[in-house]
């Protein structure tokens, strides 16, 4: 395979009015080569606590463990078996890698136009050196370019964070966690900063599956009998020292519905009771974890952990794909948020509280301008966490931008996060980003809303100081 990477263009994705074009690649190249920060993302930590450790077969890398590529292919009627994807009860799957990618060459054309396609392009071309498309004569080609390559030193995780230019990637850790790998990673000397993020939902969410079995496992963690509402908050507060004590700037929260409310500890208990029980009511869950969002607030008011709250996502829609194969198969599907009554309560007690620092996610594009903007923009503890999942896009984000910026600035947003377990697409995540942001900048240019030395200082934040400021990092 050729090395050279002139089959992509040095200014793609920038508008194609010629002033505007050229003030955009003036600003991206103030800030390409600029240290990438990862606050927010799923790259298993193993990666890192193995100096050793290797991705094993392109397929391995790049289709097994992304539900973005997987996702199209069952689409278009490719059962995930035919592509590697693990079945609950241990039934056949596709187990030769070469013919996984040949599948996936086959199918490549799919990705035209998505932010997947350009990522997939950016990756193998800037990570692996492959100039050529994707296709199904070359598939095979290409996979022994990228598995020898694989095989080398210069290809391990560790490298690639050095060669990324990675300043620091958080993981997303559940609340029960040992950190082990964390541990490992520092006791190993290493310099790469990977630090946790706590994640409580399995614990928080009642109607999680195996929901008992996650609160045995928080009392083993925690080293708190959880018997009851008084001591599961003992046990996560302790849990949230621990992770503080390893590095953790920050917890992650995923509900349905931004919905809060404040409830009595009596009222806590008793909901807390009757989920231990196995006897929960109709909308105990959806309670609990609204009184558990504004808990979490008054904690990270206490401890100063970043709160997270990702909301929006109606998980595993496919109740057959969700049976045999288990969660997180690309079947979350978006529905529709509303959050000036939602939050509120929450609001009340800590929108204003100097400790506080509330990052809010969405799938609902039409909250942007609406709601989210005049709350960000109000508040000081919230801020707006960049478009997420489907409108982590090139057009999603020329939308955030347009709906967003005008009422809530720059400065009230989190700049951005690659949301990834797709380790070797995080420098084309970023770059698509900073591209985005560098073309939207310069619209304000040349239509003379700002001046250059004003968009040079905003492209500065959008691609580096807002994302390290709001995650204290």
């Amino acid at each position: 395979m050729h090395t050279s990477h002139a089959t992509i263009p040095a200014d793609r994705y920038f508008s194609p009015a010629p002033a505007q074009r050229e003030v955009a690649k003036r600003l991206h190249a103030e800030v390409a080569t600029l240290p990438l920060i990862c606050p927010h993302g799923h790259v298993d930590p193993r990666l890192f606590a193995d100096p050793a450790y290797t991705f094993g077969s392109p397929a391995e890398l790049l289709i097994i463990p992304d539900h973005y590529i997987f996702r199209m292919l069952y689409s278009q009627g490719a059962p995930l078996e035919a592509v590697g994807i693990p079945r609950r009860d241990a039934g056949a799957v596709e187990g030769d890698h070469r013919r996984i990618w040949q599948i996936f060459a086959e199918h490549y054309h799919l990705f035209r136009g998505t932010p997947t396609g350009m990522w997939l392009r950016d990756e193998l071309a800037d990570v692996f050196g492959i100039d050529a498309k994707l296709t199904p004569d070359n598939a095979q080609a290409i996979y022994d370019a990228i598995d020898a390559k694989l095989r080398t030193p210069e290809y391990s995780p560790r490298a690639l964070y050095a060669r990324f230019n990675i300043e620091v990637l958080c993981t997303t850790d559940p609340a029960t966690s040992a950190l082990e790998h964390h541990q490992a990673i520092r006791a190993s000397g290493w310099e790469g900063r990977i630090l946790p993020t706590f994640r409580p939902d399995a614990v928080v969410n009642l109607d999680t599956p195996n929901w008992r079995g996650h609160i045995d496992a928080l009392s083993a963690a925690a080293g708190v009998d959880v018997r009851d509402y008084a001591s599961y908050i003992a046990a996560l507060e302790q849990r949230r020292s621990f992770f503080r004590q390893m590095g953790a700037t920050a917890t992650d929260h995923a509900a349905l519905s931004a919905h809060t409310e404040a409830l009595s500890p009596t009222e806590a208990d008793a909901i807390f009771q009757r989920a231990l029980r196995g006897a929960s009511g109709r909308d105990d869950a959806a309670r609990f974890t609204a009184h558990m969002l504004i808990e979490m607030a008054r904690m990270s008011v206490e401890d100063g952990l970043v709160m997270q709250l990702h909301v929006g996502s109606w998980r595993n829609h496919n109740d057959a794909l969700f049976a045999g194969f288990g969660p997180d198969m690309g079947a979350d599907i978006p529905v529709t948020s509303e959050f000036t009554r939602a939050l509120r309560p929450l609001l009340n007690r800590f929108g204003s509280h100097p400790n506080l620092t509330l990052i809010l996610f969405n799938l609902d594009e039409s909250t942007y301008a609406r709601e989210l903007a005049p709350l960000a923009g109000h508040y000081p503890a919230v801020k707006l966490g960049p478009p997420w999942w489907f409108f982590d896009s090139l057009n999603g984000m020329a939308r955030y931008f347009d709906r967003v910026m005008e009422t809530a600035g720059i400065y009230n947003t989190a700049g951005f996060n690659d949301d990834t377990r797709a380790y070797p697409s995080i420098p084309a995540r970023h770059d698509l980003w900073r591209r985005a942001a560098a073309d939207w900048v310069a619209g304000l240019v040349v239509r003379h809303i700002i001046d250059e030395e004003d968009a040079q200082a905003m492209m500065h934040s959008l691609a580096y100081d807002l994302a390290k400021r709001a995650y204290h990092l």
